[in-house]
């Protein structure tokens, strides 16, 4: 309690430590090159917006703010969670796209999470963004998880994409490191690289633990390590596959998932992950797996009918139907850990979105389905890997993200 009152009282060391100038942002070098040349050369270049994109905490946010500060230019920053309808767009987004700075000075306009905007609920919301980003008067730079929904094509044709990576554990390594310097914690470098690997690359997300742990005590110890285990949220997990792997009451593994923190998409990684390490006879394993593959089921159904009471089946499937699976318990001990497959599926999601918005592109210049234009990029790729698609690049508006993907 003492803690999260102190919290209320400071200011958040995700700002108090946010990178001044540009070369502090760390693992994004390409990324934050590309963003300075748009943000000097805005009024000579064609498009005027830049859509940045990643996973959460790698440094999008911020380094839009540390470019701009080097530049000597206010940052007007617009979340597009808050401001997400048409006319809530047209009010405010406009007006800022248009009217000159407080100080007279240069700006950048910074719309944060575009995913914020769905589909159906906002109607209206992305196409009137993309119409007013045509009468801009300053740069803007829009942020993302996953521009590649189909919503986005509209904004994608406006905007010149670049992709900001997923940090890896050294670079949060480097950042926690120099913010322990310079709030006084004490710890070992072991006890940052421990936190380092368990924060899944998400800076903002790790920042904010290390305040939560240590501005009180000036210390990272092992203890707090143990517990934050992957933000939180591990030991909880792995508390509960303990009841659902090696336990055969039914009951028991039915509730193991209803009082964690936890995503079921998640969930689903976590099991999927870790049941061959626990389920070593085969007839079992098969058996666990058809339960998980019947839980899939009716989270695709979710998905598509948005109807919600189906989560009930969705969790007796991933629990009971897994537990009682098994034969016999694992005599031996098995170490649960947490799923790789969450940043490979991040990466497979890029890729594919990107051949997708290629297609759709394609499409609509030879008058055909984006199904059919698909099946084309093969041939496409040849000819951009032998360095002879610039005409064809500047013929279907292709940005530089999209013309990487073709030439590798």
């Amino acid at each position: 309690m003492g803690v999260m009152l102190l919290l209320m009282d400071s200011q958040p060391w995700t700002r108090k430590h946010q990178p001044k100038k540009t070369g502090d942002v760390v693992g994004q070098a390409g990324a934050i090159r590309s963003l300075r040349e748009f943000m000097a050369g805005y009024k000579n270049s064609k498009k005027k917006v830049m859509l940045i994109y990643g996973p959460p905490g790698c440094g999008k946010t911020s380094s839009v703010y540390a470019a701009a500060n080097e530049f000597g230019m206010e940052v007007l920053e617009i979340n597009a969670s808050d401001t997400r309808n048409q006319k809530a767009i047209t009010e405010t987004i406009g007006p800022a796209l248009k009217q000159q700075s407080l100080f007279s000075r240069s700006k950048v306009i910074l719309i944060d999470e575009l995913d914020g905007i769905s589909g159906t609920k906002d109607r209206g919301g992305v196409a009137a963004l993309s119409r007013l980003l045509s009468e801009s008067a300053f740069p803007v730079v829009i942020t993302a998880n996953n521009p590649f929904d189909r919503k986005f094509s509209s904004l994608r044709k406006k905007a010149e994409l670049v992709e900001f990576s997923p940090l890896s554990y050294k670079d949060v390594k480097e950042v926690i490191g120099r913010i322990c310097r310079h709030e006084g914690i004490g710890c070992s470098a072991d006890e940052i690289s421990s936190f380092a690997r368990r924060t899944a690359g998400d800076l903002r997300g790790a920042i904010t633990d290390m305040q939560v742990m240590c501005q009180e005590t000036r210390q990272l110890t092992k203890d707090d390590v143990a517990w934050l285990s992957g933000r939180n949220r591990q030991e909880d997990i792995k508390a509960a596959l303990l009841r659902i792997f090696r336990n055969s009451d039914l009951k028991i593994a039915v509730e193991a998932m209803k009082n964690i923190n936890e995503d079921i998409d998640e969930a689903f990684l976590w099991i999927d992950e870790n049941l061959p390490y626990e389920y070593t006879e085969p007839e079992s394993l098969a058996s666990a797996y058809d339960s998980v593959s019947k839980a899939d089921v009716f989270r695709g159904r979710i998905k598509r009918w948005q109807y919600w009471r189906f989560l009930a089946y969705i969790n007796d499937f991933l629990t009971g139907g897994v537990a009682v699976s098994k034969k016999q318990k694992n005599p031996s001990v098995a170490r649960y850990k947490p799923s790789s497959r969450i940043l490979k599926l991040y990466i497979a999601k890029m890729r594919y979105m990107k051949r997708r918005a290629i297609a759709q592109k394609l499409a609509e210049k030879t008058h055909s389905s984006a199904k059919q234009s698909v099946k084309s990029l093969p041939y496409l790729r040849i000819v951009f890997q032998k360095g002879k698609g610039g005409g064809i690049a500047e013929e279907l508006e292709l940005d530089k993200e999209e013309v990487e993907w073709l030439k590798n």
